[in-house]
């Protein structure tokens, strides 16, 4: 077990913000934390643009949870500590359909691009799995032909449920994000060839007062016993 005395002398509540997609793992990683250091946690899960945003707008946390590359650029710019980063889990992207629709064959990248050609209207994130989406639709030549049936999740809306609700045929999201969620299925991981892996990753703004009480909770959430509740929430250990 790692060493929560630090965490546990600190009589205060730790608070954070994270982006949506490590919403489930850190609850129940929080949930474990808490239970070994007796220190009380609220993360608050957002949007990943829009909690970079109240960062940098000032906002006060004791800890960041977004993309690596989210968290370095809060880092360069000032408002995390220089050194802070610590990376939590690594997400893979898959596609679900509307529970009760046919599941397209996601076996192969040839597979995946003509399901998407396929399909009537596709969902992605405004996160990172996103972007590096829209550049495959560019590396495969289809970015113009699908643009107008793209329907993109506003920040902090679940592509999941659009794809539910019948607004979307084909949704990509993290599959952290797809797990649980009723009125879809699951088509499958993208294949390796063409996965897109995010790291997400910690930092501590300049501001916080409970530094050490969060370097505490970042080696609970790194050590190995907390592999399991990774696993269990779509994600690997970074």
């Amino acid at each position: 077990m790692p060493n929560t005395s630090a965490a546990t002398a600190v009589n205060t509540r730790l608070k954070g913000i994270s982006s949506m997609a490590t919403r489930q793992v850190l609850a129940e990683l929080v949930v474990a934390f808490e239970a070994a250091s007796g220190v009380s946690v609220a993360i608050e899960s957002v949007g990943g643009v829009d909690a970079a945003k109240r960062v940098q707008a000032g906002e006060a946390f004791d800890v960041v949870i977004l993309a690596s590359d989210a968290i370095d650029k809060l880092i360069a710019s000032g408002h995390l500590r220089p050194g802070s980063r610590v990376d939590l889990v690594r997400s893979g992207v898959a596609a679900a359909v509307r529970e009760g629709s046919p599941v397209p064959d996601l076996a192969s990248e040839d597979a995946v691009r003509s399901a998407v050609l396929a399909a009537r209207s596709i969902s992605h994130s405004t996160g990172p799995s996103g972007v590096a989406l829209i550049k495959l639709f560019e590396r495969w030549g289809i970015a113009e032909q699908v643009q107008g049936r793209i329907v993109q999740a506003p920040p902090g809306v679940p592509v999941a449920s659009l794809v539910a609700s019948g607004k979307v045929e084909l949704g990509f999201q993290q599959l952290s994000e797809l797990l649980g969620v009723s009125g879809i299925t699951i088509a499958g991981p993208l294949p390796p060839a063409i996965q897109i892996v995010t790291t997400f990753s910690a930092g501590i703004p300049v501001q916080s007062a409970q530094a050490e009480a969060v370097r505490a909770m970042l080696d609970h959430m790194t050590a190995p016993q907390a592999a399991e509740a990774k696993r269990r929430q779509g994600m690997e250990p970074a």
